[in-house]
């Protein structure tokens, strides 16, 4: 488990009404940015605070402005993002290129709003007038009295402007009157950090994933089976089919399933962001190793015994089985993120029907307890379900030795 940083700034209208937040990657308390590669800073933002978590809710139901590099973009990292809830916001460019030019295009006519910081009043920067929504001015770099020629030539194509680094009502009376839509800056919000929590995928299994996702076409059982090894990668995945599902609710019962949702360009986005950000850890911790027991075990149990009718459901319960607590966060919240099928919802939030018994047992038999936490003793829950003792003794020995296996993969490939 990682900590994890990031620093939110309103911008705001002439009405000082916030209509959205850049949302900024930090890798400590210390509000400022760190020494890495915007491309890296960028996946580590979308893996931490979308994949991971939910950026609607840092942004509070307000537009959230990400910065995304040429690279990003070529990558299509922002087609992960509702086009309702972002705005693309290109940075690290000298001038506009024709790759540029094409791929802003891509985006415009795909409904993305775009904006253009770091404007320097280049007219070079005019070619992409047609396709952006914004550009944002660093009021400390420019003299705002060279602003209203650059004002003029974008009226035509109504793209809006805002001020960055506004620190006093004068200054931002002073824009207004020049022509400036928008203001951020010290004077209305200082970037406030936002800490939370992120889980590390296991280098081993990232290595696997990548692997994988170089052959064409893609093999979803394969995939499927090595985001299986990892709860933090199932995490993630559900997660990434809940951002991207429109309309209808998504009901998920496979890791496969999950995985053919995406599609192909997807789950590769998925995994190169992965890969990107460079979140990943050599081991796994007694809490994740708990979840793939859990997980191995009830699938196991669930092919021999009356819980035969949920055993497409199994293993991926009991991958979740910890999620709670690898999170720090109510399950019935966690369960809002991922598009899981009625039973696996119940059974994680409430114990409640065969998927839940069969989780009850599970745990409190890994937990050594005699109790179940829903009803009656273990015994007398085994009994009820016909599983022998002596066998449930067994899969979890099993499980336990192949939830060992990854591990010295792990050691193996480090």
């Amino acid at each position: 488990m990682k900590n994890t940083y990031i620093a939110r700034q309103a911008i705001l209208n002439h009405q000082s009404k916030t209509i959205g937040y850049e949302l900024l990657f930090r890798d400590s308390p210390e509000n400022k940015f760190p020494e890495i590669e915007h491309d890296i800073a960028s996946s580590k933002l979308i893996i931490q605070n979308h994949i991971h978590g939910d950026i609607r809710a840092i942004s509070m139901g307000k537009l959230a402005f990400i910065n995304f590099t040429e690279n990003c973009l070529i990558h299509k990292f922002p087609l992960m993002f509702d086009k309702e809830t972002i705005v693309i916001e290109l940075v690290g460019q000298e001038k506009p290129t024709k790759k540029l030019l094409k791929i802003i295009k891509f985006y415009f006519e795909n409904g993305y709003k775009i904006a253009l910081t770091e404007y320097d009043l280049a007219p070079h920067w005019d070619v992409l007038f047609p396709y952006i929504a914004m550009v944002k001015i660093d009021i400390e770099k420019i003299n705002t009295k060279r602003i209203l020629p650059a004002v003029a030539r974008m009226k035509p194509y109504n793209v809006e402007i805002a001020a960055e680094r506004v620190e006093t009502r004068n200054q931002q009376q002073t824009l207004a009157e020049v022509g400036f839509n928008y203001f951020q800056g010290y004077f209305y919000h200082l970037p406030e950090i936002i800490e939370g929590q992120a889980l590390a995928p296991i280098k081993t299994q990232m290595l696997n994933l990548l692997s994988e996702t170089f052959n064409f076409p893609l093999n979803f059982d394969t995939v499927a089976e090595i985001i299986s090894h990892d709860v933090n990668l199932t995490v993630g995945l559900l997660k990434m089919v809940n951002n991207v599902a429109t309309g209808t609710r998504i009901e998920i019962t496979s890791l496969k399933q999950a995985a053919a949702y995406l599609g192909e360009d997807k789950l590769r986005q998925f995994v190169s962001i992965l890969a990107l950000s460079n979140l990943t850890s050599e081991t796994t911790d007694e809490v994740c190793k708990q979840a793939l027991i859990t997980g191995k075990m009830m699938s196991a149990l669930s092919d021999k015994s009356a819980f035969k009718p949920v055993s497409d459901f199994a293993f991926i319960t009991g991958l979740l089985s910890a999620i709670e607590v690898m999170l720090s966060m109510p399950i019935s919240e966690i369960v809002k993120t991922m598009p899981l099928a009625e039973p696996i919802e119940s059974a994680l939030v409430t114990h409640d029907g065969l998927l839940g018994q069969l989780l009850d047992i599970t745990t409190t038999f890994i937990l050594g307890h005699d109790e179940l936490a829903s009803d009656g003793s273990l015994e007398e829950n085994l009994n009820n379900y016909s599983l022998d003792k002596a066998v449930v003794q067994q899969e979890f020995i099993a499980a336990s030795k192949w939830c060992q296996s990854l591990n010295i993969e792990v050691l193996a490939a480090s």
